[in-house]
């Protein structure tokens, strides 16, 4: 081999001994759901602000390629907590998250790739508990579970938020109460519902009441108002034309004279 050679071969013996040791450290593939953050020990350190997406990606075998994934994910938690008296209520909770692509470098810095564990989990479940903890078993169980519920989605996705995770939904599945608690509480509700009832029919009967005194009230009126109407010029005068209107009858077979008071009176229908 010429001289000239010489180096060109070492550089590319070197190029392959290097690839041969470390080229699966060196060629980075992502998913489409991947994303990675650089560390450069080296130089610049953790790389917080370029976030690498999917495809292949080729790096110096001395650094490192955080990869997360970004996908939605599910974690289901059943936890025993405590209510407003002390008595101990089990929840199951089931929360979707993922993390916001444009701080993974600042997630891993806090939290490494294990955020599920070291972040997302035990601030669900500290706010489980902190919620709980502000209402009783009741409320909890039945009368103000949709409030309980908004009350955690608000509190914990702050919480997840400033740590740059997304919370995207948190739905209470379950709520177990000890036996004889669950009974009397579905026992009281029961007997509101029946109060609540009978007290709309109630309700209902005193407006019909109401109703029928007004119309009475309105009919009495009514009558008060043609009685003192009813005088005796105008009665003189409602029975002549009575027995005229008859008198003009063709079909009639009725005798009819006026009385003293000029209203008709009937003697026979021959």
């Amino acid at each position: 081999m010429p001289k000239k050679f010489v180096p060109a071969a070492i550089i590319a013996g070197i190029i392959i001994v290097v690839l041969l040791l470390f080229g699966s450290s060196m060629i980075i593939k992502m998913e489409p759901t991947e994303r990675g953050i650089i560390f450069r020990p080296w130089t610049t350190q953790l790389d917080k602000e370029n976030v690498y997406g999917s495809g292949y990606h080729f790096i110096a075998p001395w650094n490192n390629m955080y990869i997360f994934n970004v996908e939605e994910q599910k974690s289901e938690e059943p936890m025993d907590v405590l209510d407003k008296n002390g008595l101990s209520v089990n929840i199951d909770v089931t929360v979707r998250y993922r993390p916001v692509e444009s701080k993974l470098g600042y997630l891993y810095e806090n939290f490494k790739l294990n955020f599920v564990n070291t972040l997302v989990i035990p601030e669900v479940r500290s706010t489980v508990r902190q919620v709980a903890g502000r209402y009783t078993a009741e409320e909890i169980y039945s009368t103000k579970r949709s409030e309980v519920e908004q009350t955690i989605i608000d509190e914990a996705g702050k919480k997840l938020e400033e740590n740059n995770i997304f919370m995207t939904a948190l739905l209470i599945r379950s709520i177990n109460l000890p036996k004889d608690i669950k009974q009397a509480i579905e026992t009281k509700l029961k007997q509101e519902q029946e109060a609540l009832a009978y007290q709309f029919k109630l309700e209902k009967e005193k407006s019909e009441a109401e109703r029928k005194k007004i119309q009475a009230e309105g009919e009495a009126k009514a009558n008060a108002i043609i009685n003192s109407s009813l005088t005796p010029e105008l009665l003189k005068m409602r029975g002549i034309e009575a027995t005229l209107k008859l008198a003009e009858s063709p079909n009639s077979k009725v005798v009819v004279v006026g009385n003293s008071e000029g209203l008709p009176l009937i003697l026979g229908n021959n």
